[in-house]
């Protein structure tokens, strides 16, 4: 049966989009996650990471629990899972054979934002320290 959780009980929707929001940007040129067989996707590769990032944010306990919240919970339905519904052997095989070469992608612009940023920061840093020594 479907049902909402609670805004201040376990997820915090905005809180979801804001930690989505950089992968999102880091996704942007990404190579396309393409079929291996003849069967087309039923998961994107952006379906397949919001999922996973739900599963530890939620701290679910196997991807079985995942699934059925995936299926039952308001916000995970419209905001994370594949509108279609996802099954357990698509998830496992997203999961256990795909997107590898996407992943890294993903990993090393976020890696270079993040590098950006703290070099930022670390020259703000640098520039205000006379400042304070006077």
């Amino acid at each position: 049966m479907p049902y909402t959780v609670g805004h201040k009980t376990r997820i915090n929707a905005p809180s979801f989009v804001q930690l989505y929001q950089p992968i999102k940007k880091a996704s942007i040129g990404m190579p396309p996650l393409e079929a291996q067989g003849n069967r087309p996707l039923k998961m994107t590769f952006e379906d397949h990471l919001k999922s996973l990032i739900f599963f530890h944010l939620e701290e679910h306990t196997s991807a079985q629990h995942l699934l059925q919240v995936l299926e039952e919970d308001d916000f995970a339905r419209n905001f994370i899972a594949p509108e279609e519904g996802i099954k357990k052997s698509s998830f496992a095989e997203a999961t256990n054979s795909r997107g590898l070469e996407q992943f890294a992608y993903v990993y090393q612009n976020l890696q270079r934002t993040l590098l950006i940023s703290y070099q930022r920061i670390m020259l703000t840093l640098v520039i205000s320290l006379p400042s304070m020594v006077l």
